[in-house]
């Protein structure tokens, strides 16, 4: 009866460091997603306005 509950609680203690492990992990993994979806739009911007003050400077150039 003894063996049994010594094995129990060792699948116990490794199913819960299991867990800890695995939901540590998933926030970094969704805060990786965060920054580069950021570093994306950034991007993003930075080529709109550029592309926009190229057209108002060549639309300046036709009046």
């Amino acid at each position: 009866m003894e063996r049994i509950a010594i094995v129990l609680l060792a699948a116990r203690l490794a199913l819960e460091e299991r867990a800890r492990r695995s939901s540590s992990q998933r926030g970094s993994v969704t805060t990786e997603h965060v920054l580069w979806a950021v570093a994306v739009l950034a991007i993003a911007g930075i080529v709109i306005a550029a592309v926009r003050a190229y057209v108002k400077t060549q639309a300046g150039a036709l009046e």
